[in-house]
Parts: structure tokens; C-alpha cells; sequence
């Protein structure tokens, strides 16, 4: 069994970057959890880690909406 890190805090407070070193030392993969940053062109309002330091690991569920749809937590 893999382990499972939870990097959990407001906007804007280095989760990020946290999470992609931590992903990086154990050959992860992050999986967002934030409503915004589902969507895509709301890069700035989200914090958004940008695309080319995303490219480094995997990332699950980041860009995956246009703004105009819409998504809730049971979809």
C-alpha cells in the first residue's frame, strides 16, 4: 500500500509548491482538491500553480472544465 499525504490551507499559502516537492522525493502524484482550479483560465483568482511547473508531476483534476460548465462534488 502507497501512502497518502494530505497538504491542507487557505489560498495563496505555499501548498503548492509543497506538494509538488513532496511528490517529486516519493515519485507521487497530486490529485487537486479545489473547486476553482478545476477550470480552466482562472489561473490568477485560484493561485494556480502554473503549467510549467505542473508539468513536473502528475496532476489529476487541474484544467479539466471551460468556465461555463458546471460541477459539483457528487459528479
Amino acid at each position: 500500500m502507497h501512502p497518502l499525504v494530505v497538504v491542507l490551507g487557505p489560498t495563496g499559502s505555499g501548498k503548492s509548491s509543497l506538494a509538488l516537492d513532496v511528490a517529486e522525493r516519493f515519485s507521487g502524484e497530486i490529485v487537486n482538491c479545489d473547486s476553482v482550479q478545476l477550470y480552466r483560465q482562472l489561473d490568477i483568482g485560484s493561485a494556480k500553480t502554473p503549467a510549467n511547473q505542473r508539468r513536473r508531476i502528475p496532476h489529476h483534476l487541474v484544467d479539466v472544465l471551460n468556465p461555463e460548465e458546471h460541477f459539483t462534488a457528487g459528479d
